[in-house]
């Protein structure tokens, strides 16, 4: 599996929000702003599905995403390639329900998409954009 190194981790905790993109088994795209966020190890990605339609319907018919991990204050840019799985049951998805209630009770986890890193990459402009890192 891939890990992040310790910089992509530090960029990973100071973003707020993060764009999720994603794409239909035909290929249409699609691309959502996500807050319930989790870096659960440099392996794994927690995103909770509190509004998701078309994310949800595209992961579930191909399970791949790309996150951006940019903005203010943010030493970096990394675009985060993984593959998804999607629980809406058990221990992982109690968890990622409890997490979600911390930062704001009224949000409602419908379910838990678990993102295995398969790779990241450089996204700041110039000669390396685009260069796989990990």
């Amino acid at each position: 599996m891939v890990r992040l190194t310790d910089e992509m981790i530090e960029a990973f905790k100071s973003a707020k929000t993060f764009p999720l993109a994603t794409a239909s088994k035909d290929g249409d795209p699609n691309v959502a702003p996500m807050g319930a966020v989790f870096l659960i190890d440099p392996e794994t990605i927690w995103i909770g599905n509190q509004f998701m339609k078309t994310t949800i319907q595209n992961v579930e018919e191909n399970p791949r995403a790309a996150l951006y991990v940019w903005g203010p204050g943010i030493k970096g840019c990394y675009k985060i390639k993984g593959d998804i799985t999607v629980e809406s049951s058990g221990e992982d998805y109690e968890k990622m329900k409890d997490m979600v209630h911390s930062v704001n009770p009224h949000l409602h986890c419908r379910s838990l998409l678990v993102m295995k890193i398969t790779g990241a990459y450089d996204c700041k402009p110039g000669p390396g954009a685009g260069k796989q890192l990990v």
